[in-house]
């Protein structure tokens, strides 16, 4: 796959993964991962595939709601010969608390790895929490 075109298809995958994260939708969202997923988290520590889905349920359930979108410009994508690509970024979640809207940019690296015609995550680091 050429570089401009896993470019593409990665950003592809982050709209689409949190567009599922935005609509609270956890089994669409869980979709996104693999069932080896660690998932590293420089607060939270280290949760497995359950353990991620716990989370997010738990979130969810909370108000008030929360939203993500990537910082603009902050997108990085490279290839991993014969596995398939490292997604690097700073994304961006906001909630709104006692009326005003309160945000934080955090940075993340996750490890997508190409299953035939599907793309999963099998590794999550977020931090600057």
């Amino acid at each position: 796959m050429a570089k401009d075109e896993l470019y593409q298809q990665v950003a592809k995958l982050d709209v689409e993964m949190f567009a599922a994260f935005n609509a609270k939708d956890v089994d669409k969202l869980m979709s996104y991962f693999a069932e080896n997923l660690e998932f590293y988290h420089d607060k939270g520590g280290l949760s497995n595939f359950s353990q991620t889905k716990e989370g997010f349920v738990r979130m969810f359930a909370q108000p008030p709601d929360i939203t993500r979108t990537l910082v603009p410009g902050s997108l990085e994508v490279y290839p991993i010969k014969d596995y398939g690509a490292i997604h690097i970024g700073i994304h961006r979640f906001c909630h709104v608390e006692n009326g005003c809207d309160d945000c934080g940019n955090f940075k993340f690296v996750m490890l997508w790895q190409r299953q035939e015609d599907t793309w999963k995550i099998t590794r999550v680091v977020s931090y600057g929490h």
